[in-house]
């Protein structure tokens, strides 16, 4: 048993989905052994493989893993606490919930997200009268599942949001809005790459409709959920144009369509012959987020590119390309459809043409001792001191 590799699981949330992350150091074998697993995927994000998270998921992977690898499991929370046991009435006020949320018409995501936190927190309480819920018993839950799950800052303001909701449409409780605090989002640098690395990505793209996609993403900042959405009639060529329809928000907006992309859409609709929406699968209908995922990480590694790269960082990198170009801001918010100017505002602090510009102290005092001592030989940071 001391020869054998070593797995870690862990409880995660990733896409909006409770999964089962299963870790190792590197090892060609276990690699091999983990893509046989049917449902596994690996995330880059998260520098694991994962899979829905199960009891089901759970046995398999103790099971295909059994004398081959050692399981660590001591990240993973009690079962008791992930199995749901609710009874008909809970389960019909979250069917209830789920209706309100839908009348409020948000998206599809939000209501399954927000269902998904308050179908938790009403079975991690079950034992608990509804009328009896206080602002103690959220924070119970915040500390016993979300902090134990790992569960991200953004899950959780995501959670509050839903509680807010949900004590609107169920007052009976003792909850009080007004104390429910959302955490401070973290406000991490978005990862940009370089023009010529986009240009290296797309040119070691073979594949007619993979290039065709990757181009699109870049050259109009899209976002994944607006490519895969996107209809043939959504693109006015005469006017050089695309209109993103329902976009994050419920907001439409144009974009312009570079002269540069035209030809390869042009080659990329009649070698594929699309019948509705811009990509489609091999049998029709939407072409996956998944899928696209998949081949930009193919392709970077064609391009030699070894940071993470996915959709939306073509997206961050057509902002911050923008930036650099002299756009202005609020133009870059339209095209971005962004309902605050603070969300585009973070593209400036990763504006490389005026960080460029900003002299680096050390070099400052080099040359200004290098001025001062005109007849002495310069002084040099490689050389001797």
């Amino acid at each position: 048993m001391k020869n054998l590799p070593t797995i870690f699981l862990e409880h995660k949330v990733h896409r909006k989905t409770a999964q089962l992350l299963i870790k190792f150091d590197y090892n060609e074998f276990l690699i091999k052994n983990v893509k046989k697993i049917n449902g596994t995927k690996w995330s880059y994000t998260l520098k694991s493989w994962y899979i829905k998270d199960s009891e089901e998921n759970l046995a398999l992977v103790f099971n295909f893993f059994k004398n081959i690898a050692i399981i660590d499991t001591q990240k993973l929370v009690k079962k008791d606490v992930f199995k749901r046991k609710l009874n008909n009435e809970e389960k019909k006020l979250l069917n209830n919930f789920y209706l309100y949320l839908k009348g409020k018409r948000y998206s599809k995501s939000t209501i399954q997200t927000y269902t998904f936190f308050i179908a938790d927190f009403i079975n991690f309480h079950t034992k608990k009268a509804l009328e009896e819920l206080t602002n103690r018993d959220v924070e119970l839950f915040i500390e016993k599942v979300f902090v134990e799950r790992n569960y991200s800052i953004s899950s959780q303001r995501q959670f509050i949001s839903a509680l807010k909701l949900f004590i609107v449409f169920q007052p009976q409780t003792k909850i009080s809005s007004l104390v429910l605090e959302r955490p401070k989002k973290s406000r991490k640098l978005p990862n940009v790459i370089s023009q010529e690395e986009v240009l290296n990505i797309i040119k070691v793209t073979q594949n007619l409709k993979h290039r065709a996609i990757i181009a699109l993403i870049y050259s109009c900042g899209l976002r994944i959920s607006e490519l895969v959405n996107l209809k043939l009639n959504d693109f006015h060529i005469e006017r050089k144009q695309l209109i993103i329809k329902n976009g994050k928000g419920r907001k439409d907006r144009y974009v312009s369509l570079a002269d540069s992309f035209l030809p390869l859409l042009s080659n990329y609709y009649h070698s594929y012959n699309p019948k509705t929406y811009f990509v489609e699968g091999q049998k029709g209908g939407k072409y996956t987020a998944d899928s696209v995922r998949q081949f930009l990480k193919k392709s970077c590694l064609k391009a030699n590119i070894n940071k993470p790269v996915t959709p939306h960082t073509l997206r961050h990198s057509y902002a911050t390309h923008l930036l650099e170009n002299g756009v202005d801001i609020r133009y870059i918010q339209s095209l971005l459809g962004h309902a605050k100017p603070e969300t585009t505002m973070i593209y400036t602090h990763v504006k490389r043409k005026d960080l460029m510009e900003i002299q680096n102290p050390l070099d400052a005092a080099l040359q200004k001792i290098n001025k001062l001592d005109n007849n002495e030989q310069k002084l040099l940071l490689s050389g001797r001191i």
